[in-house]
């Protein structure tokens, strides 16, 4: 599925349309539209400015905001409006599905946006009474003229949560310089982990790296094949590859490898100037044998054929 380009969390049901103040700008291109949670509304109320949707509560419950939209150009906008899951593109980027969430309600599918007019669009998300405790990213996603924007919603069910990862599939790419490996979210919150590296070898410490944030998100269920650079690794030398990744809440996983590094290039040159060596010192050995007089094996055809010489 192809990932959206998700400018901030969303969830919402209409409400009105407001005209903008006389003083107005120029019109603008049609594609200066934006979509952003209206101020004041969510689990947690606070001024304008929201980043994003954020709703909590229990199994069973309706939980209520509103999405404003904006239309700053000189001609009508229609807006179509969606609610999508979210979940980790393969490379750790944030993406939601293309089919809607049946969790959100929109007051309406599209909306027709006057010039210089905003509308505000209340939704609803009902929570399943069996629904799991922690986190359920989704998104509110816009579309028109083929130009999609996704508002993040931050959605979580109360109840017990768990911090949980692992780390797999690490292994040496000595191909690419690349240290590669997996992340799986095996809790039900959503993790921001961050990443310490070390690689020892048999003359010493090869690589260490202090623990840095990520650039992913790690959605509850999801995971993310990521790889860290190893621009100037060892021409000769075995190594133990160590990763430890932490997240908030007591996630921690660990996972080791190890990669050998010789100079198959170099080693098969040394090979061929011994081979060469040694051929030449028995070539050697030939001349000075038959210098002195001694007696040097020839093949068996040229034995035969001296004998019967001798006899005539």
């Amino acid at each position: 599925m192809r990932p959206i380009r998700l400018v901030l969390p969303v969830t919402a049901l209409l409400l009105c349309a407001l005209a903008a103040p006389a003083a107005a700008a120029a019109p603008t291109a049609s594609g200066d539209w934006t979509a952003a949670p209206a101020s004041g509304g969510g689990t947690r109320p606070s001024s304008d400015g929201r980043p994003y949707f954020y709703l909590e509560g229990p199994p069973g419950t309706v939980l209520q905001d509103t999405v404003s939209l904006s239309n700053p150009s000189g001609a009508p906008l229609t807006l179509r409006l969606r609610g999508a899951a979210a979940y980790n593109a393969t490379d750790g980027g944030f993406a939601v599905r293309r089919t809607p969430d049946p969790w959100i309600a929109l007051a309406a599918p599209e909306v027709k946006i006057p010039p210089h007019t905003r509308a505000d669009v209340p939704f609803a998300v009902t929570v399943p009474p069996g629904a799991q405790p922690g986190d359920h990213p989704a998104a509110l996603v816009a579309e028109a003229g083929g130009r999609e924007v996704g508002v993040r919603l931050q959605l979580r069910v109360s109840g017990p949560t768990l911090s949980a990862l692992t780390v797999e599939s690490l292994r040496v790419d000595k191909a690419h310089g690349l240290i590669r490996y997996a992340l799986v979210n095996r809790g039900n919150t959503t993790l921001a982990p961050r990443l310490a590296l070390r690689v020892d070898g048999v003359f010493g410490r090869a690589l260490d790296r202090p623990a840095k944030a990520l650039p992913v998100e790690l959605l509850p269920g999801q995971r993310v094949e990521l790889s860290e650079p190893w621009a100037h690794p060892p021409a000769l030398d075995r190594v133990t590859v160590r990763l430890d990744v932490t997240a908030d809440g007591g996630a921690h996983a660990t996972a080791g490898t190890s990669a050998a590094f010789v100079p198959w290039g170099a080693v098969a040159g040394a090979a061929l100037v011994v081979l060469g060596g040694a051929a030449a010192a028995l070539r050697l050995v030939r001349r000075r044998r038959r210098r002195a007089g001694e007696p040097v094996e020839m093949p068996l055809p040229e034995r035969e054929l001296a004998q019967t010489g001798a006899r005539q």
